[in-house]
């Protein structure tokens, strides 16, 4: 998949220190102080600006390249005149990267100043300076203008990138037009796309301002069905909408999800199986996304058999299985190399009526490569097509290793040739 124009960093420091406040504020709420446990949350929150979706925001070419940094702008408009001035002209790669560290100084305005002198000298813009440009009005609340660069971008022939849905998505919820960026979210996703934590974590932080918590859960679901798990910040925000509103039973469910789903993934698997039975000691029962990260926690300890039972275990407690339990252990079984029973979980999945997803033939796939069973891999491929899904990246990448890996090089090639279109939009 392309870069990402908006990067979140954060420090490990403030890491541990944003975790400290999470675990904080559970105990505040178990502790039957609601008001106590706000507090701590905007603590938990000044920790947080730093991993806001509007901190950060990288356009260059490649991660591996050395990007511009500069103290004052004039530095960067003297880079600039000596860059068009130059013989051959500088690249769109160096304009791009020089463009970035003006837009992370925030000097929008200069950015699209200089955006258009390279169009007045008769400099082609390619889809990254295209996605700066677009940022830059959206930044300046302008997502009309935005709109109309990209209206530009698809007559000069320049595909849409994930960034350039991601970027019109931010500015739609600047200004407060939510309605408008789910219904684009959902556009990208016919067209092919597949959004990342960041697109979705801007939505959710846009229903939560206009008081659509609930909305924003069910985007919680829909995140997990597409193989994006939310992470702190996503469940962050949606707990300040709640706690902000008095539910505080709904917000403590939350906190306990992160909590399971942080041990699990640090392998402390008998501390997170201790939260879910003190869950449901004090009347909180687990949702099926709880049970799913006790589930991936079993699987990345090598417990596949207590993760079936988990999972076994589900529809008698009155949960319904969605195409994220199954995923879970059948990503278990491909890891231990259990291809068989992968393959009867997913058919039993599909007799029970749930519809496969990408992310769990890409994961059938590659299990089948790494065993050496390519001609199965291949009929899972033919079979995404069949249908009606869009094989992404990683489908392709994994069968691509596959073959190479077995010496089928020729194949590898004719894939990559047939398909190569299709791994741009990407």
């Amino acid at each position: 998949m392309m870069m990402m124009m908006r990067g979140w960093r954060i420090a490990s420091s403030s890491v541990s220190s944003c975790s400290s406040c999470v675990f904080g504020v559970v105990q505040l709420l178990e502790l039957g102080n609601p008001k106590s446990s706000i507090s701590h949350l905007n603590d938990f929150y000044a920790l947080n600006k730093i991993y806001s979706p509007n901190s950060y925001f990288s356009t260059a070419h490649s991660k591996k390249s050395k990007a511009y940094l500069f103290k004052h702008i004039d530095d960067a408009l003297a880079l600039f005149n000596r860059m068009i001035h130059t013989h051959p002209p500088s690249s769109i790669v160096e304009f791009s990267k020089l463009l970035a560290a003006i837009v992370r100084m925030k000097h929008y305005e200069t950015a699209i100043s200089l955006l258009r002198k390279m169009e007045f000298l008769g400099i082609h813009h390619d889809v990254y300076t295209l996605n700066i440009m677009l940022n830059c009005f959206c930044r300046l609340h302008q997502v009309d203008f935005g709109f109309s660069r990209w209206g530009k971008m698809l007559k000069l022939g320049i595909q849409p990138t994930l960034v350039t849905f991601s970027t019109l998505i931010n500015g739609l919820c600047i200004r407060g037009k939510i309605a408008q960026a789910v219904n684009l979210l959902e556009d990208m996703v016919e067209e092919g796309y597949q959004p990342d934590l960041i697109t979705y974590t801007t939505i959710v932080n846009g229903l939560c301002k206009i008081g659509d918590t609930t909305r924003a859960i069910s985007l919680l679901k829909i995140m997990g069905e597409r193989g994006c798990t939310p992470d702190i910040i996503t469940y962050s925000t949606i707990i300040d909408s709640l706690c902000k509103d008095n539910h505080v039973a709904e917000a403590l469910k939350l906190f306990s999800e992160i909590r399971v789903d942080a041990l699990c993934k640090q392998g402390r698997i008998l501390d997170a199986q201790d939260i879910v039975e003190r869950m449901v000691q004090l009347g909180i029962e687990p949702d099926i996304v709880t049970y799913n990260s006790l589930m991936d926690g079993y699987c990345l300890q090598g417990q596949i058999v207590k993760a079936r039972t988990v999972l076994n275990s589900l529809t008698n407690k009155g949960l319904a299985l969605d195409v994220f339990c199954y995923s879970v252990i059948i990503n278990g079984y491909c890891k231990a190399k259990m291809m068989d029973e992968a393959v009867e979980l997913f058919h039993g999945m599909i007799r029970n009526g749930i519809t496969s997803n990408v992310v769990i033939y890409s994961t059938l796939i590659s299990g089948m490569s790494q065993a050496g069973r390519l001609a199965t891999a291949q009929e899972l491929f033919d079979e995404i097509w069949a249908c009606g899904l869009v094989p992404d990246l990683i489908t392709y990448s994994v069968l691509l290793h596959g073959l190479c890996k077995h010496g089928r090089i020729h194949e590898a090639i004719r894939l990559f040739r047939a398909n190569a279109e299709q791994w741009v939009r990407t």
